[in-house]
């Protein structure tokens, strides 16, 4: 089957989960002809997607997050006014056509979304007749068993629509999940394993007592800094998208800064002594992979949701910001939990669902 990619190029998530689809489908004799990513045009895709993803990459205008006046959190006032503002609407318009234009050209047998809320748009605003599945762990959100989502009031009742949006035109949405769960027939959900690349599922973990940071938005890094200042022994090792430092950058005794390196970035994972993330689905499913202990420090709802969810699996704690004495006292603590090891089985099964859910 020949199969078109649509992906939320946003962060570093649906770009890797599309990156493990993609050879998996490979595997099984099946053909990803073209993929398309809406993005910023503040925000560059990483290089190892495009020398990955074995097929042409079509870059498009699409809705994106807006930080507060400190780049720490997402507001959700500002991102509403900078995507209805008339010369986004106009861009976000043009994007449409172009999919629309790709997808006549190409005639795929199956459109897979990764979250990419233009594509379902535009399916339904030019009746495109062609299957589409979703793929997000965002479509738990609506599943009837799901309770994270839920008591959240404005912001969470906003993150629900927008995955509903998000799912308009697809025949069957995959949820990635952190833990099996049962399918909800009735809104077209199949729970489905977290999708790791076979890179990030290699090798023994190892501790060499360094702390890994992953951060999209970068106002946390001076928070960091400050901590790393009065604690010049413990290592940091911090991975942003900063253009403006260099690749990699000594800020201080114990701490660099890595422009994102997947190979590097998945080398420390198995080598770190814990991990710092804004919890992100992706990079915590492959701390939790190599039962790495985390701190949890999420930016926006949707964070604070992966959160709540990767906590009662033992990942780790939480906290409002990047306070790594918390991280450093919790690690001391001879009971504290560890993520759960069936989480690997769960991981390792997922190939055979996939390939039965989208070639069948």
């Amino acid at each position: 089957m020949r199969y078109l990619f649509a992906i939320q190029g946003e962060g570093r998530g649906h770009l890797t989960q599309a990156l493990s689809l993609a050879a998996m489908l490979r595997r099984h004799g099946h053909e990803v002809v073209e993929v398309l990513v809406g993005r910023s045009s503040v925000r560059a895709l990483p290089a190892f997607f495009f020398e990955r993803i074995g097929a042409p990459v079509v870059e498009f205008e699409a809705p994106r997050f807006a930080f507060d006046h400190a780049n720490r959190c997402v507001s959700m006032l500002r991102t509403l006014l900078l995507n209805a503002a008339p010369a986004r609407l106009a861009a976000f318009d043009r994007s449409m056509r172009l999919i629309r234009d790709r997808i006549a050209a190409l005639q795929p047998d199956c459109i897979v979304n990764f979250y990419e809320l233009l594509t379902g748009l535009a399916l339904r605003r030019f009746s495109i007749r062609v299957p589409m599945t979703g793929i997000a762990h965002q479509f738990l959100l609506n599943h009837i068993l799901y309770p994270y989502g839920r008591r959240r009031g404005v912001e969470g009742w906003l993150l629900r629509l927008h995955a509903r949006m998000t799912a308009w035109g697809c025949d069957r949405l995959l949820a990635l999940s952190f833990r099996p769960m049962a399918d909800d027939f009735q809104r077209h959900i199949h729970v489905v394993p977290p999708l790791l690349r076979r890179e990030a599922l290699a090798g023994e973990p190892s501790d060499e007592g360094f702390i890994l940071g992953y951060m999209v938005n970068n106002g946390f890094a001076d928070e960091l800094c400050r901590w790393s200042d009065r604690h010049p022994g413990q290592r940091l090792r911090v991975f942003w998208d900063r253009r403006d430092r260099p690749v990699t950058w000594q800020a201080g005794e114990g701490l660099t800064f890595h422009r994102l390196d997947d190979r590097l970035f998945l080398e420390y994972m198995r080598r770190c002594r814990a991990y710092v993330t804004t919890a992100g689905f992706e990079s915590v499913c492959e701390a939790m992979y190599h039962r790495k202990p985390m701190l949890l420090v999420p930016a926006h709802i949707e964070q604070r949701i992966n959160a709540a969810d990767a906590l009662a699996s033992g990942a780790g704690i939480e906290a409002a910001g990047f306070d790594l004495d918390r991280l450093v006292d919790y690690l001391a603590r001879p009971d504290a939990p560890r993520p759960d090891a069936g989480f690997r089985a769960w991981v390792d099964s997922a190939e055979e669902r996939f390939i039965e859910l989208l070639t069948h």
